[in-house]
């Protein structure tokens, strides 16, 4: 059987941001990737329309999937209209059907923005419907009936909304991967004026790499990686001991 992974976030450039050191260890061994942005991005510019805008953020987003050479998935929504609710949770389960992953990794189910919150419970409800013949997709796809397990990224800033640290269960070492990185993350030009004028993100690439610094401490073993916190096995996977990204990748990956 085929070793998929889907990656499911928000908007452009949040999976470049959190997800895309684990996508590549994955990548390196053989995993299929799968690259799907609920949202176009079209409200990230001060300049542009917000046609122009999803416009531009598109070709980017295309553009850093392909330096994954992950298949990538349209967006679905305009920014801020990420809801839960059936009509996008069905067009979501269609994705996660496509891509038939044994590894999800989506956004922290606390986190800085709604977007975000909420691109986490519509993976987490897509996921749990796979192999559910009896729920209807939009557009339909086969149910698929093997275990996966679901992985949430460390929330924006590595803090919740209250302020408080996050601290994940696992740290996938990136250090030799940063470099890589920051071109994934360099696909979303348009970012750096609009980060820089609404969050005060002078440099995003600059920001992306501190977080990383933040948890590879956390780690206190690598000096830079992503952050993961696994969801509960019940519902997706029959052993509460199933970690196929432990297992995939052990030599650049930890508990902590």
């Amino acid at each position: 059987m085929k070793k998929s992974v889907l990656a499911i976030a928000a908007h452009p450039d949040d999976i470049e941001f959190c997800m895309a050191g684990t996508l590549m260890r994955l990548i390196d061994r053989g995993w299929e990737a799968h690259y799907f942005n609920v949202a176009n991005g079209c409200c990230g510019s001060t300049t542009l329309s917000r046609q122009e805008c999803a416009n531009v953020r598109l070709e980017e987003a295309q553009k850093a999937a392909s330096l994954l050479e992950a298949t990538f998935y349209p967006p679905i929504r305009n920014d801020l209209e990420i809801f839960y609710d059936l009509g996008t949770v069905q067009q979501v389960a269609a994705v996660l059907r496509q891509a038939t992953p044994q590894i999800v990794l989506t956004h922290a189910t606390v986190d800085y923005m709604e977007d975000h919150q909420n691109t986490a419970r519509l993976a987490v409800t897509a996921a749990f419907s796979h192999g559910m013949a009896n729920f209807e997709t939009n557009p339909e796809q086969p149910i698929f009936e093997h275990d996966l397990a679901i992985y949430h990224a460390q929330p924006h800033g590595n803090r919740t909304p209250l302020k408080k640290l996050s601290t994940p269960e696992i740290a996938v070492d990136v250090s030799d991967l940063l470099d890589k990185k920051k071109e994934l993350l360099a696909c979303h030009a348009s970012q750096d004026n609009w980060l820089d004028a609404s969050q005060g993100m002078s440099s995003y690439l600059g920001s992306m790499q501190k977080l990383n610094a933040e948890v590879g401490a956390m780690s206190k073993l690598y000096a830079f990686a992503e952050g993961w916190t696994q969801h509960l096995h019940l519902g997706f996977a029959k052993n509460a001991d199933y970690n196929p990204l432990l297992e995939a990748i052990p030599d650049h990956a930890t508990r902590l």
